[in-house]
């Protein structure tokens, strides 16, 4: 991984739409930062989209997408966008039918009760009333640390059952369906921007955090880490092009300032 700073003025000039994950990226130990939410001033200012893409459940995504300075928001690892359109009514798009969603609420119960049964000390995430399509299993946030391995453990019960598991900073996120974050990014791009992404990839940024963020690290060209990515190495196979010098919000606050000085 290079340090962001090496970044050259050509890539920055073509920038124009930032993905970015939120925990632990945006957020420095579950605070937004003043320094980092005025980065995200920053670039709306300087009309560069910024389009959160997170495992947090729709009810977060509904507020962000109201009362950030944010173009839209990706939600539950790619189930949903919301995004506030220009005569600022929200807008809302789901990947899976209803008929779907029932049949995978159900299993996600037997998948929640094996695992508490396994790790007592893990809980469901505390916004997880507000979720509509995954199952958070909360390892470290609300919680007292589990170790790596357990957390592998947990994602191996969901598995079992035929759900896609992700490990993202703080929670074990799974769900029933074939969407995922770049998936759900393709889409919003083409329904929202009117774009191509294929076309578009010397455009956009990605940043992130963890190892749900690899799909997002592999695909994008222009893939930035915050420094914290660090302590995933040993499970991350698709590492993100840059680095970071600083951790979490302080780190994206850092991208922000050295994308726009490189900027002329």
């Amino acid at each position: 991984m290079m340090d962001f700073s090496e970044i050259s003025t050509k890539i920055a000039n073509k920038i124009k739409i930032i993905f970015c994950d939120i925990d632990d990226t945006i957020s420095s130990n579950g605070k937004i930062l003043p320094e980092t939410y005025s980065s995200l001033w920053d670039l709306y200012k300087k009309n560069i989209k910024i389009v959160p893409i997170t495992g947090r459940c729709a009810g977060w995504v509904d507020h962000i997408a109201r009362f950030w300075p944010v173009f839209g928001v990706i939600g539950e690892n790619g189930a949903l966008y919301m995004y506030m359109d220009n005569k600022n009514q929200l807008r809302r798009r789901y990947y899976l039918e209803n008929f779907q969603v029932q049949e995978s609420k159900r299993k996600l119960e037997l998948i929640k009760s094996e695992v508490l049964t396994r790790f007592p000390t893990c809980k469901v995430a505390s916004d997880q009333p507000y979720r509509e399509f995954d199952l958070a299993i909360d390892f470290c946030e609300d919680v007292p640390p589990l170790p790596m391995e357990d957390v592998q453990e947990i994602v191996k019960i969901y598995e079992k059952y035929g759900a896609t598991a992700k490990i993202s900073s703080i929670h074990v996120n799974g769900w029933f369906g074939d969407f995922n974050k770049v998936k759900m990014t393709k889409i919003f791009v083409k329904e929202v921007l009117d774009l191509s992404l294929k076309d578009e990839l010397d455009t956009v940024l990605f940043i992130g955090d963890s190892p749900n963020d690899q799909s997002m690290f592999e695909f994008f060209p222009i893939s930035v880490g915050v420094a914290n990515i660090s302590k995933f190495t040993e499970i991350i196979t698709h590492p993100p092009r840059y680095i970071t010098n600083m951790d979490s919000g302080l780190g994206f606050a850092e991208m922000v300032s050295i994308l726009l000085s490189k900027r002329t």
